[in-house]
């Protein structure tokens, strides 16, 4: 998928990521990165203090999904999660999230990848590590019936 039109897809027409705040400054065909910059209400623990666990399943699987949509070349494609594990290594430190992702199996129908999550100010340290698991399907377009008459 060309990759401004990712962008736009990962920043804007997805729901979630966009209330999430999810920004996308590199999706190339060997690399994903995206970022959720740190908002007070995206925190699950105040006493720790710590991201939310969610936000950050939540970003992995947006980076292994856009990883996996970057080596699709039909427009038409659409991709989805079929499994996701997350192993939370740290806590999220209340500071921009950032999400890298590469694909390490990629078929006809199914994309593997891997995806290491650390901190903005930080990136030596990973907070979690996440493999996706996501279905690549495409639409098929709807055949126009003969209709008689008409050439």
């Amino acid at each position: 998928m060309d990759p401004e039109a990712l962008r736009q897809v990962m920043e804007e027409l997805i729901p979630f990521n966009k209330f999430l705040g999810v920004k996308a400054p590199l999706l190339s065909k060997s690399k994903v990165r995206l970022e959720i910059p740190f908002r007070d209400d995206l925190v699950g623990d105040w006493l720790r203090p710590a991201l939310h666990g969610g936000v950050m399943s939540a970003l992995a699987d947006a980076a292994g999904g856009a990883a996996v949509w970057c080596l699709v070349d039909d427009e038409r494609a659409r991709v989805s999660t079929i499994d996701l594990r997350i192993d939370y290594l740290r806590p999220g430190t209340l500071e921009l999230l950032v999400a890298e992702a590469h694909v390490v199996r990629m078929g006809n129908r199914v994309g593997v990848a891997d995806v290491r999550l650390f901190s903005g100010s930080a990136p030596e340290t990973t907070i979690a590590t996440g493999k996706g698991v996501y279905n690549v399907s495409v639409r098929k377009a709807h055949p126009v019936p003969d209709t008689p008459g008409l050439s």
